[in-house]
C-alpha cells in the first residue's frame, strides 16, 4: 500500500498565520500556498518530525502545542495521505526558507481569503475549540 502520514505546523504569531509558497517546479500542488510539514520517516516520531520538516522548509524551531486537525486524502500520484495538524508557536523569529519554496507571508487569521481552502477549514476548527488561548510564548 503506498500510503505515508505527514504533519503541519499551524504557526500563528500575533494573530497571524506562517504561510510558506512552493516553488513552480515542485511535484505535489506547485505553486500554492501552505504551511510548514511533510511526510514523516520511516518510525519517525510525530513532533521529531513535525519540528524536522518546520526546520527544513522555514528554517524556524517551534514549540507544539496542541493537535488541531487530522485530514486524509489521496495526492495526484496516488499516494494516501493522513496529515495531522498541530497548532505551534515560534521559537525563532526568521523564516530561512528551503529550495522547494520561494515566498512566505504572515497572513492574519481573520482574513481567510488569504488561505488555501482546506487550511480555512483548520482555521474554524482552531476558532471554534478556543485554541487561540493555548499560548505559552
Amino acid at each position: 500500500m503506498n500510503f505515508a502520514i505527514a504533519v503541519k505546523a499551524l504557526i500563528i504569531k500575533e494573530g497571524r498565520a506562517l504561510l510558506i509558497q512552493r516553488e513552480n517546479d515542485r511535484p505535489h500542488k506547485p505553486g500554492q500556498w501552505d504551511i510548514p510539514g511533510g511526510r514523516l520517516d520511516h518510525g519517525e516520531d510525530l513532533y521529531a518530525g513535525l519540528r524536522r520538516e518546520t526546520q527544513e522548509e522555514a528554517g524556524m524551531d517551534i514549540e507544539i502545542l496542541a493537535p488541531v486537525d487530522l485530514h486524509h486524502f489521496v495526492r495526484d500520484d496516488g499516494q494516501q495521505i493522513a496529515m495531522l495538524i498541530f497548532l505551534c508557536a515560534p521559537k525563532s523569529k526568521e523564516v530561512r526558507l528551503s529550495h522547494e519554496h520561494k515566498a512566505y507571508k504572515w497572513q492574519d487569521i481573520s482574513d481567510r481569503s488569504g488561505f488555501p481552502t482546506w487550511l480555512q477549514a483548520v482555521l474554524e476548527i482552531y476558532e471554534k475549540n478556543h485554541l487561540s488561548e493555548v499560548q505559552s510564548v
